[in-house]
């Protein structure tokens, strides 16, 4: 943006010059459009520090200085600073609960079986299962994070192509977004750093709409924006917004690292065992260098080691509750090494019960989490239809698809396939239906067409034999 245009756009909005979101993009205005948009990597900075244990606040506390009776400074007596990492291990159970096994694509529409198989391929192609695990990792750490669906041409092989780049704070993106009163979104811009050829860090900022794309970059006075349409014809992102996996606990988190650390202090004061012997057999203390331990006592001399026993109950009793809060009121299963021993035997149904916290937040998180998968769909099948493999748009509009979650354990197939088996024999399923529902066939469809074929060629012979007899050249 020139010098030009940056002063008219400040004696625009000096005398209460009125411009929309995009006429302040056209004009070249990023900052005043940023003004207008949420900027979503504020609170996911914050959150941030209580993710990561090196931020936590008991990282903060000091060494004690220790002087002498005259005031004078001695030494510097260390404190222990001990964080507790309860917040990812509440967040990769959450994850795991939610996608630790794919989400699984149903076809509801005829005819579009071509269709359906592009969109399974390119799901594959992009790695979409591990980008939506990666995602939704950072959104329950951050609270906010997005999937970009970025179309490019392959100059290789001349073609375009498909990426899916996961947005987030920790990975440095900065999230901007604009919604209606409906929660819709209706704008959405992306903040990163790139360093340019002269070894100048400059900040970029990509905004999206529906209709168009603007790429701005940072100028020494204002910015540079280039303006494309989008080809998408979809705002190509899915954003995922959430509280922390570990809300409503971060204080009793912050009492449990406060615990530990001042126990550890305590330990190294107290808990390795001390000599109390009185002053007659000082001089017959055996040298820290010799192997024997004698002790000569005289005129009463006494010889004791004073240890400590344990810490109060009351302490114990604290620590236990925290643990028990911090993981119950997060919907957080207890899972260790001794508990999932006892796990090996049990069914899926019986580790389900076990695990019902866990499947109970799965649950709630479905209820957003649906929207995202439905939205996925949309947007892939509008980049397969728009861009990816335009001339056979209509087959991708045709397509209609729904989707299931998938249990983290699986299911048990076996007592499943055997109440299938049972259905197709008293023909309530077909042959297709049960294909597709039993788990030892990968593709129900050509499972299908093979078995068909084979039905076919036995009724051919049985049917040849048939004839032969007729003619008396059987046996």
């Amino acid at each position: 943006m020139g010098l030009f245009r940056f002063i008219t756009n400040e004696l625009k909005a000096a005398v209460g010059y009125q411009q929309s979101f995009t006429d302040l993009l056209d004009s070249g205005d990023v900052s005043r459009a940023l003004g207008m948009m949420q900027d979503r990597s504020i609170e996911a900075a914050a959150a941030l520090k209580e993710y990561n244990p090196k931020e936590h606040k008991i990282m903060q506390r000091e060494d004690k200085a220790v002087y002498d009776k005259k005031g004078h400074f001695l030494r510097w007596r260390k404190r222990w600073k001990i964080p507790i990492p309860y917040q990812p291990f509440i967040n990769e159970i959450a994850l795991v609960f939610l996608y630790g096994r794919p989400v699984k694509w149903i076809q509801t529409s005829e005819g579009t079986d071509e269709a359906f198989e592009n969109y399974k391929n390119l799901l594959n192609e992009v790695h979409f299962n591990a980008r939506v695990r990666e995602a939704k990792r950072a959104a329950g750490a951050e609270r906010c994070s997005a999937i970009l669906y970025h179309v490019y041409r392959d100059e290789t092989e001349n073609r375009p192509r498909l990426l899916l780049n996961v947005l987030s704070k920790s990975n440095g993106d900065d999230i901007y977004t604009i919604k209606d009163q409906y929660r819709r979104l209706k704008a959405f811009a992306w903040g990163y750093y790139l360093t340019d050829a002269g070894n100048r860090t400059v900040y970029h900022i990509d905004f999206y709409t529906r209709d168009f794309i603007y790429r701005a970059k940072r100028g020494n006075v204002g910015w540079e924006v280039r303006k494309s349409v989008n080809p998408v014809g979809k705002i190509p992102v899915l954003l995922f917004e959430q509280e922390e996996e570990h809300a409503g606990v971060q204080p009793m988190i912050e009492r449990t690292e406060a615990l530990e650390s001042t126990d550890a202090d305590v330990n190294d004061r107290f808990a390795n065992p001390a000599m109390v012997a009185t002053a007659e057999i000082l001089n017959s203390l055996p040298k820290e260098e010799e192997e024997a331990r004698l002790f000569i006592l005289k005129n009463g001399g006494k010889v004791e080691y004073l240890t400590w026993d344990q810490a109060s109950q009351s302490k114990t009793n604290e620590y236990e509750r925290l643990d028990k809060h911090i993981l119950s009121k997060t919907f957080t299963p207890n899972i260790d090494f001794d508990n999932m021993k006892t796990l090996g035997a049990m069914s899926a149904k019986a580790i389900r019960k076990v695990l019902l916290l866990a499947v109970i937040k799965a649950e709630k998180r479905k209820e957003t989490h649906d929207d995202y998968m439905n939205r996925h769909a949309s947007i892939m099948l509008a980049i397969m239809g728009n861009v990816l493999d335009y001339r056979n748009k209509a087959k991708y509009e045709a397509l209609k698809m729904t989707h299931e979650f998938q249990e983290p354990f699986g299911d048990d197939v076996s007592e499943m396939l055997a109440d299938v088996l049972k259905q197709y024999g008293a023909g309530a399923l077909s042959l297709q239906s049960t294909l597709e529902l039993s788990y030892l066939v990968k593709n129900a469809q050509k499972e299908y067409e093979q078995i068909s074929k084979e039905q076919a060629e036995a009724i051919e012979q049985q049917m040849a034999l048939n004839r032969t007899d007729v003619f008396g050249e059987g046996e």
